[in-house]
């Protein structure tokens, strides 16, 4: 019960502490202008490409669905000029019938994939039917190395799901004290004041009550969270975890795709609606790749000049690796210069057929850009899929940009995974402001927000500076970032380079320079960028 309170307390804390607001659109600024650390998009156009030319760039949002109708990107939505819409026939003869913004890989005749399994409960499940009940002892040797990722897996497979089940529980049983303490006050928005005439017996409200009087008793105001929409968040965060993401039980895919899902060259299947049941996290992205610039309506992209090609391949769950092939090859195929990929697991079913699709795109001057994702951890020695670095051994993809997230302040952000080779650079991924479906907005935070902040400083480049290169697009980006002086706060205690206090054994702050963080040492700035570029194209 202690571990427990302690868990929501530390999150209620963080709520209710204080923030300094950045302006909505500061992923845009400029430092040395600003006092925000974002990209310097707005001087780079007003400054030096204000009078110049520029062609359109195709950038593929591969993603859980984006809405194309939105009214602060459909005018910058790439369009299938070659299709007929709504007539049932393949126009163009690619293979994909009506595929006007893109298309659905986890779609089909029956619907589309909503919730999926993460690969560690697929990778789980196949194996269970190999090896349960299976004495180690009598296994042989070629099968030693399965067997042993087996119990691994096994392992925490189980773990997971215990937590995730249990933290269903406990905040589903808050919310309802929570309820219950407003109902009885007779006020929907209960106050400090409010909780300290509150008396109960209820184990439960207990609890409740004592989770509050600790944040009180730490300088919050209760009125300042708002706990509907965080225990409401969290109650479906869990009920989707344990549910769909962690049964064994559970596999949609079959019922709704309709592929034969065994074989991984299979390229034709899915459907063109593209948008999905849950377009937010697409929609979000593809805004601050290319919201419309400029035209006083909700906010503006990094990028002008582009058009948003829509690929869905991510579910609620994690991706199949099958599903990120063909969504690579679809958006090569159809043009696209620029792919982003704000998605990643720690398990792969198919890396090789992922490689294939990456070699495809690099092979035709196509740049990927990548989030490193939000677990804080250093991913030194670790797999983070998909991944440059190619299975069988023969290099990585060169024309490939790996994104941590930093902050207006220019800390990096404390979820922001890190890594001083296995990630590029760091770009704004807190507090950002951007698209979401129904013509709506709303501000998230991840490196799923800062992967596309450097995908529309790529679009910007390759739009004026057609000539560039995939790779010399990437080389730019890495050597014109804004190089962070001293040293920062780490993203999170690393257990290699923080010192233990021998007392209680628990890791103090570290700090680090942000060249243990990432190659390049600092944050991408496009308008470095951007003068790099023209001083390769006039020889000066």
């Amino acid at each position: 019960m202690k571990f427990i309170t302690s868990i929501l307390l530390s999150i209620f804390l963080v709520l209710s502490a204080p923030a300094q607001k950045a302006p909505d659109r500061w992923f845009n600024l400029d430092y040395t202008q600003d006092g925000v650390a974002g990209v310097g998009a707005d001087k780079a156009m007003n400054e030096i490409l204000k009078d110049k030319k520029a062609q359109d760039i195709i950038v593929a949002v591969i993603d859980g669905g984006t809405d194309p109708l939105h009214e602060d990107l459909k005018e910058n939505m790439w369009i299938n000029s070659k299709e007929i819409e709504g007539n049932g026939i393949d126009d163009d003869e690619n293979g994909y019938i009506d595929d006007i913004y893109g298309w659905d890989f986890i779609g089909g005749a029956n619907g589309t994939v909503e919730f999926d399994n993460i690969e560690l409960t697929r990778l789980y499940r196949d194996l269970k039917k190999k090896y349960d009940g299976v004495d180690g002892k009598t296994i042989s040797p070629d099968k030693k190395n399965e067997f042993k990722l087996y119990l691994k897996v096994k392992e925490e497979h189980q773990k997971k799901y215990s937590v995730s089940k249990n933290n269903y529980e406990v905040y589903r049983n808050f919310l309802k004290s929570f309820n219950a303490i407003k109902k009885e006050i007779g006020k929907d928005k209960i106050t400090n004041e409010d909780i300290a005439s509150f008396k109960s017996e209820d184990p439960a409200t207990v609890l409740a009550l004592n989770i509050f009087h600790n944040i009180i008793a730490g300088g919050g105001k209760i009125e300042d969270i708002d706990f509907d929409a965080e225990l409401t968040g969290a109650v479906e965060h869990y009920e989707v975890e344990y549910k769909y993401q962690l049964n064994l039980d559970y596999d949609p895919r079959a019922k709704l795709v309709g592929d034969d899902y065994s074989n991984v060259n299979e390229r034709k299947y899915g459907n063109n609606e593209v948008k999905g049941p849950d377009a937010t996290h697409g929609t979000h992205v593809a805004g601050i790749i290319g919201a419309v610039r400029n035209n006083n309506i909700g906010m503006d992209g990094v990028a002008s000049h582009l058009k948003i090609m829509v690929v869905r391949c991510v579910p609620n769950g994690d991706e199949r690796d099958k599903d990120v092939a063909n969504a690579i090859r679809y958006a090569v195929d159809n043009g696209a210069k620029i792919i982003n990929m704000s998605f990643g697991k720690y398990y792969g079913s198919n890396k090789t057929a992922v490689d294939e699709a990456v070699k495809y795109a690099m092979n035709r001057d196509v740049l990927i850009v990548h989030a490193a994702g939000n677990e804080g951890a250093n991913l030194k020695g670790k797999q983070h899929f998909p991944t440059r670095h190619y299975a069988d051994k023969s290099g990585e993809a060169k024309a490939w940009i790996e994104v941590g997230a930093s902050q207006p302040d220019m800390q990096p952000a404390s979820f922001s995974n890190y890594g001083s080779k296995e990630v590029d650079l760091f770009a704004p991924g807190t507090e950002i402001y951007s698209t979401t479906p129904d013509n709506t907005y709303k501000v998230l935070q991840g490196t799923s927000m800062a992967s596309p902040v450097v995908a529309g400083c790529a679009a910007l480049l390759r739009a004026y500076y057609p000539d560039l290169t995939a790779e010399q697009v990437k080389i730019i980006l890495v050597k014109s970032v804004t190089k962070v002086p001293g040293k920062m706060l780490l993203p999170i205690d690393d257990e290699a380079e923080v010192k233990q206090n021998s007392k209680n054994k628990e890791p103090k702050i570290a700090k680090t320079s942000y060249k243990k963080l990432c190659r390049s040492g600092g944050i991408v700035n496009v308008y470095k960028a951007v003068k790099v570029a023209e001083a390769m194209k006039t020889g000066k």
